[in-house]
C-alpha cells in the first residue's frame, strides 16, 4: 500500500489517526498485551514502529477480522 500526502499537516492527521500504541492495539484486538507480543515474536503481526511498538490501523483492523473467524471456529461455545 502507497500513501502520499499533500502537507505535513495531512501527513500528521494521518498518523494520529491510523497509528496505535501496543496497549491501543491490544484492546482493538481483544487480546492480552502478552498475546500481542506472541504475535509479533512469531511473525504474524506486523509492527510499524519497534520502540515504542506502534502499529498501523488497517493492519490490526484486518488481524482482527481473522481472530474473530478463529475463535468461531475454534471456540464456539463462547458465543
Amino acid at each position: 500500500m502507497e500513501y502520499t500526502f499533500r502537507s505535513t499537516e495531512e501527513l500528521l492527521e494521518f498518523l494520529n489517526e491510523e497509528l496505535l500504541s501496543a496497549s491501543e492495539a491490544a484492546e482493538l484486538l481483544e487480546i492480552s498485551k502478552a498475546r500481542l507480543g506472541q504475535l509479533v515474536k512469531n511473525g504474524k503481526l506486523k509492527v510499524a514502529k519497534e520502540q515504542p511498538k506502534m502499529f498501523l490501523k488497517s493492519i490490526l483492523l484486518d488481524k482482527k477480522d481473522e481472530l474473530e473467524s478463529l475463535r468461531k471456529k475454534f471456540r464456539p461455545y463462547d458465543e
